[in-house]
């Protein structure tokens, strides 16, 4: 049965992919590597900035050396940074989702987005005392699709709750992208995917998805994806 959700961040809880993008393409265009929108949502969305400027860096030919990627991290990060300080916008239903999951449910987020923008964002947002626990993109190795923060996130749960041990298969996972939808279903959890990056049939890998967070119902989709039919 469903007894944690845990949340991506980037484009589930905020609306920062397209500031992201910008500051991707910024960074990049400062070493002389052009990002278009069109290719930033279909080959690098889901990746954390580590991946993101590595894989940018290979499709144009370019060498990316750890100093490299640290320094367009930082430089990103920093963009970024200035630009959520001015303008945060989260997704509607996202705030009146979490406060009533929390609850009923363990709350966690697992996502491939940096600590300092995680946390300035829900306390901006004022719903970071419901999240028990953040697994960034500092506390990974790989990121999505590799399962491994979801695993680290699922790990940190039980570590606060050893009385309450949680399972892979008792847990939601809410996602808006491809790589992060495959990375939870490899970490054997269920998946409900939110269309506010991709489209309802872009996202058929999930096992239930919605056009937005504003009428999720967490009881249905206990009962639709955990209770044998009869």
């Amino acid at each position: 049965m469903l007894r944690a959700l845990i949340f991506d961040f980037d484009g589930v809880i905020a609306d920062t992919e397209p500031i992201h993008f910008a500051a991707f393409r910024k960074v990049l265009a400062e070493i002389g590597v052009s990002l278009t929108e069109a290719d930033y949502y279909a080959n690098y969305l889901g990746y954390d900035d580590k991946g993101c400027f590595a894989a940018a860096l290979a499709a144009n030919g370019r060498s990316a050396p750890p100093a490299l990627i640290a320094d367009l991290v930082a430089r990103k990060a920093n963009t970024y940074m200035e630009h959520i300080r001015r303008h945060l916008i989260i997704f509607p239903g996202v705030r009146e989702l979490v406060r009533d999951a929390a609850a009923r449910y363990r709350l966690a987020i697992a996502s491939g987005a940096l600590r300092p923008e995680i946390e300035f964002i829900l306390e901006q947002a004022g719903i970071r005392k419901e999240f028990a626990h953040i697994t960034s993109s500092e506390d990974v190795m790989r990121g999505k699709p590799d399962p491994e923060g979801f695993l680290h996130a699922l790990a940190a749960l039980n570590q606060q709750r050893s009385d309450e041990s949680l399972a892979a298969a008792d847990c939601l996972v809410i996602e808006d992208s491809i790589p992060g939808i495959r990375a939870a279903r490899t970490a054997g959890m269920k998946v409900l995917a939110v269309a506010n990056t991709h489209t309802v049939q872009d996202l058929r890998e999930a096992d239930a998805v919605v056009p937005s967070l504003e009428r999720v119902d967490l009881a249905e989709l206990n009962k639709r994806l955990w209770m044998p039919r009869v």
